[in-house]
C-alpha cells in the first residue's frame, strides 16, 4: 500500500515515514512547497493532507491530480505525528 503525505513539518519527515512503515505503508512526503506535486505523486492508494502547512495552490494541485481516480483524500488541520498515526490506523483498520 502506498500513500502520500502533503504538508507537515520538515523536521518530522523521518518520524512520518517510520510510522507509515510500521503500518505497512510506503509513504511519499511532500512539504507542499514543491512545484507540481501532481507530477511526482504517481500512483497512491490514499492521500493525507495537513492543511495548516500547505498553500492553497498546492492543495488545489493535489486535489486536481487525484480527481476521478477514486483516491480518498483525508484532510487534517493539525500536522502532528499522532494525527498521522490515527489516520493510518483508521485506513488500515
Amino acid at each position: 500500500m502506498c500513500a502520500a503525505l502533503i504538508g507537515g513539518m520538515d523536521r518530522l519527515k523521518n518520524e512520518y515515514v517510520s510510522e507509515a512503515k510500521r503500518n505497512g505503508i510506503k509513504l511519499k512526503h511532500f512539504t507542499g512547497k514543491e512545484r507540481k506535486i501532481s507530477k511526482a505523486l504517481g500512483q497512491v492508494d490514499f492521500v493525507v493532507m495537513f492543511t495548516n502547512k500547505v498553500s492553497h495552490k498546492a492543495r488545489k494541485d493535489v486535489l486536481d491530480a487525484v480527481r476521478g481516480k477514486n483516491v480518498p483524500v483525508y484532510m487534517h488541520h493539525s500536522c502532528g505525528l499522532s494525527t498521522l498515526r490515527k489516520q493510518l490506523d483508521e485506513v488500515t483498520g
